[in-house]
């Protein structure tokens, strides 16, 4: 059974000054991310603005990452789509670069009903059985819900190893816990839910506060399986605030601008998203200063 570890980082992509994709700095942010606590990295997912980008760019980052952490960390490709037939050619390729998984988001606008989403799952499985799949349920992107009871029928087949759950309902991570075999890893979609759902037995989090504080999350999932819960409760207090201030607005938007503050040339976001209004960024500057992030 496959490990992607406790903690995920859901990895920007970073772009030149000129819009493209700038993949020698995807590379070294993507050794810095291992070197810092990550375990594994997901590459075009929804913080890596995976709208935006074209196919033949996201074949690329999955190749510039893997050429640098490959043996070290784990890479999770991010190749879900609203087209099931344009979901399977993606993951198709991505086992075929010999990556170690693939992020499947719920398919967004058509809102297809549980049967759908179920029959969508299982096709991509299906025709690559070789990689683990782990399943992406985000209502608030996507518009459907990826309910408990659909989460248990998919858990059957085999390669369908996990779930990112970004639903914020703990009621839903709970009930999903309760019903599926333990080996398959429930990981949380929110920073500041990451404590909650290790508490409800969740595995650990797909993160994207992990760029700047990758060491002190580990830290922080460390203390709870070892039974220090109190350490525990206290860095995620600490954290807090900075879970709050990355997502002000719409990520990656906050992300980025705090890696731009570290000096990581990881450029703006690509339209229709905008940059970091100058109060929201001030905030982030005051919270990175107080966790002695700058």
């Amino acid at each position: 059974m496959v490990n992607f570890g406790r903690i995920i980082t859901a990895m920007v992509t970073p772009f030149k000054a000129d819009g493209s994709v700038n993949y020698e700095v995807a590379a070294k942010l993507a050794a810095h991310l291992v070197d810092q606590g990550s375990d594994a990295l997901v590459v075009c997912g929804t913080t890596g603005e995976s709208p935006t980008l074209t196919w033949a760019e996201e074949y690329e980052l999955f190749q510039s990452v893997q050429g640098a952490v490959a043996g070290k960390a784990k890479i999770i490709a991010g190749t879900g789509s609203n087209s099931t037939k344009e979901a399977i050619a993606a993951t198709e390729k991505a086992a075929k670069l010999g990556l170690d998984g693939s992020l499947q988001v719920v398919p967004y606008y058509n809102k297809p009903p549980q049967a759908g989403l179920y029959n969508h799952f299982q096709a991509i499985a299906q025709a690559c059985p070789e990689l683990p799949l782990l399943l992406y349920n985000i209502p608030g992107r996507t518009g459907q819900n990826l309910l408990p009871e659909t989460v248990v029928r998919l858990a059957e087949i085999p390669n369908i190893v996990g779930i990112k759950e970004a639903s914020g309902n703990l009621d839903q991570v709970s009930q999903i816990r309760r019903s599926v075999p333990s080996e398959f890893a429930i990981y949380s979609g929110d920073d500041s839910l990451t404590l909650p759902t290790l508490a409800v037995g969740g595995n650990g989090v797909i993160s994207v506060a992990s760029h700047l504080v990758g060491l002190k999350l580990q830290k922080a999932i460390q203390a709870f399986e070892n039974g220090q819960t109190q350490l525990a409760i206290e860095i995620h207090l600490q954290l807090f605030p900075l879970f709050k201030v990355l997502f002000c607005t719409t990520n990656p938007i906050p992300i980025k601008a705090a890696l731009q503050l570290q000096g990581w040339e990881v450029g703006t976001t690509r339209p229709p998203l905008c940059d970091l209004p100058v109060e929201m960024h001030k905030n982030l500057e005051d919270v990175m200063i107080e966790l002695s992030l700058l």
